[in-house]
């Protein structure tokens, strides 16, 4: 082949080979962002995130292949969170979904456009997030799963464990918030019981430590460990602390059984985060988040974990077991 002609060959090769990666990214689907912003940290929600993916399969959307996850973890730093929320919006998230109370308001605050779902654990209608349950109206909808309003039934159910006690200690975190709110909600069972309740603070480990070692010279009978993403986060420390020090407690999640708490009553989180992913599936086809109702979770799990009471010395009363949805031994 003539030099010339060879020269030409490789020039017109050299300038293909140049034109196809424009040509690939020309033929890349474009794809729709979700922004997830939580105020906890990857390790705590794996399971919780899957199921919201398992949601929005069942509209149609997959991560990677029709829709992008774009996450963002405050790992229980409250005052990064309006950061993280515009970094979202900066990078063209069709749709923003606030994982815990304390993002959802910071996203509230934050974002007034972009359609906004939230699983919480408060009142969305009465931390100001939505005109009303049936008619959310504005760009925010989501799901409850009545993390903080079910401190009452918790309390109860510790009574129940503990019947004998006539002073409860109460365990809250001071940043959280809605702790207000659990107080008061904490307070009026107390009194409905016949209960004397010891509040202790705490946002820190040290400061864990330190609320048991104040809950021994309290000599109160059991702990309640109040809904918080933190305490959600020690979840080993403060089931290993209660078993050091004795202590009989109750928690919200199933988690805390699980790996060495007595009880713990709540919702069926897996579902409410799959419920999450449907919202944000509906909203990603055309619906508005001003026609979806806020759902309320309805499937609620009282866990024991038996092995925890026969150590603690804890005979559970039997109509307390029948009660129980799952017990560990």
């Amino acid at each position: 082949m003539p030099d010339v002609r060879r020269r030409e060959l490789m020039a017109l090769l050299g300038g293909a080979a140049a034109a196809w990666p424009l040509a690939a990214r020309a033929q890349q689907v474009w794809m729709p962002v979700v922004g997830l912003i939580s105020i906890r940290s990857p390790e705590d929600s794996a399971k919780l995130i899957a199921t919201f993916r398992g949601g929005l399969k069942e509209f149609g959307f997959i991560e990677g292949q029709n829709v992008r996850l774009e996450h963002r973890w405050a790992d229980r730093q409250y005052d990064r969170l309006p950061a993280l929320a515009l970094d979202l919006v900066e990078r063209q998230a069709a749709v923003l979904v606030a994982i815990a109370n304390p993002s959802a308001l910071a996203v509230n605050a934050t974002v007034k456009t972009l359609p906004i779902v939230f699983a919480i654990g408060g009142d969305p209608v009465q931390l100001g997030l939505v005109a009303s349950l049936n008619r959310p109206g504005g760009n925010v909808t989501g799901v409850s799963f009545f993390a903080s309003q079910l401190e009452a039934k918790r309390l109860e159910l510790l009574h129940e464990l503990v019947p004998r006690a006539r002073a409860v200690a109460v365990l809250l975190n001071p940043n959280n918030p809605t702790v207000d709110v659990q107080l008061r909600e904490v307070q009026e069972a107390g009194r409905s019981l016949g209960l004397t309740l010891r509040v202790l603070d705490a946002s820190s480990e040290r400061e864990i430590e330190t609320a048991f070692t104040a809950l021994v010279h309290l000599q109160a009978g059991g702990l309640l460990v109040a809904a918080d993403s933190f305490f959600f986060s020690r979840r080993h420390q403060l089931a290993t602390i209660a078993a050091v020090y004795a202590v009989r407690a109750i928690y919200e999640w199933r988690d805390f059984p699980e790996v060495g708490g007595l009880a713990s009553y709540g919702t069926d989180l897996a579902n409410a985060y799959r419920q999450v992913g449907i919202y944000t599936g509906r909203i990603l086809n055309g619906e508005r988040p001003a026609d979806l109702p806020v759902m309320q979770s309805t499937k609620f799990e009282f866990v024991l974990n038996l092995r925890t009471a026969k150590a603690l010395g804890l005979e559970v009363p039997p109509t307390l077991l029948a009660r129980a949805d799952e017990v560990i031994e």
